[in-house]
């Protein structure tokens, strides 16, 4: 059926991947510009299945609340203090468990169409611990110890959200054991987005008034979304979205975001003005809601933001941050709307205000100058186009190591489409992912590295690091530092590979204020073989397949 069949690529995959790589990568980006990724239809509608089944739920646990009330009356309590509460705890299980960002087959998700759970209950899994080599809590396999603190977090989370009221103490044992949590695997603590609803529960916890710590979270993630697109990146990002949005389905608008199809795929003048005018947009939200005095301006304020989700969310953005999306747009309504006479300066906890000046300020602004030090989620950099990002370039055949080697609960890749699709339609599909990664700026970095690191690409699979994230660590989201060195390291110590088995080509996020990004090449077997720096000017002037030496 028509709804459950991707979307064909205008050449024969299997023909496409014996192709040298400026041939292969320019046919595929045209690809994406007129297609996007070309996901079934049907899969859409499950992804707004799921919405419902969020919003759903968070109905049911907010009618355990005597104070709350039924969904029959949802007008009467939704913008109520304690259905802001469940809802944050909510979002943050909802997240944990992997249904929401990362999920599903848009981020190379098939079957089983989430890792999450099934990952973090599963000892011998891999983790990213904060410091490895520390005792008890910095091996590289997950623990039974691991599990138990995994599933204590759960359970709390879940024992509060069927609770008439969200207690303080409970909380306070859920923030206690993400500290150890946290630190034996990074990977669950940015799954939870501990940037927003972990450092949210500590604002409910140690606030007396909690509702201004809880507004100042909230203005951060949109000051800091809108600060990281005052680059060069974020117009290839809307092209590349709009070329895959369900709902800009137009040809003619999709090659309006280029400058000269099919032969000139840098962002057009039209994608850089919609960049411009998002970013504007984003950064508008936080200072007309900080500013409103009056009901005009929040009400200005709620309108500019509703417009801003209502158009990320209905791009399907990859990576698909929905119930996230959801959950911001909500919590303006909660906060704003529902407390306009709570300020910032009503928050009763001084010690509480120095943390948030840390976590909302210092971090955020760390993880912009200095990106290799802080992963895209706290710095709150979101969906910039500007991330830390590789690309696994691994021997055809030498997949049987990962199966043999590690403990995956999500199979190969190719593993996860065949009870769908022949190897065709799967070469297809996968095949795009290059595409995604080649049309943004950060993307262009690879042409000139990869013909150099491995001359015949026909004879390895092209896997993006996140699709690698996805399998070996159960849970991707844009952060590179997922799949970099650290666990190239981990994969070679389980599989294995020989020399040139197993080749990497890894990029840096640009720092603010900086004209370059940096870059490494590395083999499994033998270690960072080359390594430097890219301009990125000379990116800016590059079509996607060009393979040209860099600028440095």
């Amino acid at each position: 059926m028509r709804f459950l069949q991707p979307t064909p690529p205008p050449y024969d995959p299997l023909k496409w991947r014996a192709l040298p790589f400026a041939e292969r990568a320019r046919q595929v980006c045209v690809a994406w510009a007129e297609q996007g990724y070309g996901a079934p239809a049907a899969i859409y509608g499950l992804y707004l299945a799921k919405i419902g089944l969020f919003i759903g739920a968070w109905l049911a646990f907010c009618a355990t609340s005597p104070s709350l009330g039924n969904p029959g009356s949802v007008a009467d309590w939704w913008l109520h203090p304690l259905a802001f509460q469940k809802a944050i705890l909510w979002s943050m299980l909802f997240e944990m468990l992997g249904l929401g960002c990362g999920s599903g087959p848009l981020t190379g998700r098939y079957l089983p169409p989430l890792g999450g759970v099934l990952y973090f209950m599963r000892p011998g899994t891999l983790t990213h611990p904060m410091r490895p080599g520390m005792p008890i809590l910095g091996g590289d396999r997950r623990t039974w110890l691991d599990v138990a603190l995994y599933t204590a977090v759960v359970g709390i989370v879940a024992w509060q959200l069927l609770s008439p009221e969200v207690s303080r103490g409970p909380l306070l044992a859920v923030l206690g054991l993400m500290v150890p949590l946290g630190l034996s695997d990074r990977t669950v603590l940015l799954a939870a987005r501990g940037e927003h609803y972990l450092v949210t529960m500590v604002v409910f916890v140690f606030a007396g008034n909690w509702i201004a710590g809880a507004k100042a979270v909230q203005l951060a993630l949109w000051f800091w979304a809108g600060v990281s697109k005052l680059n060069h990146h974020f117009p290839a990002v809307v092209g590349v979205m709009t070329s895959n949005g369900p709902l800009t389905s137009s040809p003619r608008l999709r090659r309006a975001m280029y400058r000269s199809f099919p032969d000139d795929l840098r962002p057009s003048r039209l994608a850089v003005v919609l960049g411009h005018a998002g970013t504007a947009l984003e950064l508008a939200v936080p200072i007309v809601l900080y500013t409103a005095t009056g009901p005009w301006g929040l009400g200005l304020g709620l309108v500019l933001m509703v417009a801003l989700h209502a158009y990320i969310s209905s791009n399907v953005p990859m990576g698909v941050p929905l119930e996230w999306n959801v959950m911001v747009l909500y919590g303006g309504f909660a906060l704003f709307m529902g407390h306009p006479e709570v300020g910032l300066g009503d928050l009763d906890a001084p010690l509480l205000g120095g943390v948030l000046g840390v976590v909302l300020l210092g971090v955020p602004l760390l993880g912009n100058v200095r990106p290799d030090l802080v992963s895209f989620l706290p710095a709150m950099r979101y969906y910039a186009g500007n991330w830390a990002n590789s690309v696994w370039l691994l021997r055809r055949g030498s997949e049987d190591k990962l199966r043999k080697g590690l403990v995956m609960s999500s199979p190969w890749i190719y593993d996860q489409l065949a009870p769908f699709y022949g190897e065709g339609t799967a070469e297809g599909l996968v095949g795009k992912v290059m595409a995604f990664r080649l049309m943004h700026l950060h993307g262009r970095v690879y042409g000139p590295l990869i013909t150099r690191a491995v001359p015949d690409l026909a004879a390895v699979h092209w896997l993006d690091g996140e699709l690698v994230a996805g399998m070996v660590r159960g849970w991707n989201f844009g952060d590179g530092h997922l799949h970099d060195a650290r666990l190239l390291a981990q994969v070679q110590a389980a599989c294995g590979m020989a020399p040139g088995e197993l080749v990497c080509v890894m990029v840096e996020s640009q720092p603010m204020g900086a004209g370059s990004l940096s870059w490494e090449v590395w083999d499994a077997a033998l270690g960072k073989v080359d390594g430097g720096t890219a301009d990125v000017g000379d990116l800016r002037a590059r079509q996607p397949w060009e393979t040209r030496a860099l600028r440095g």
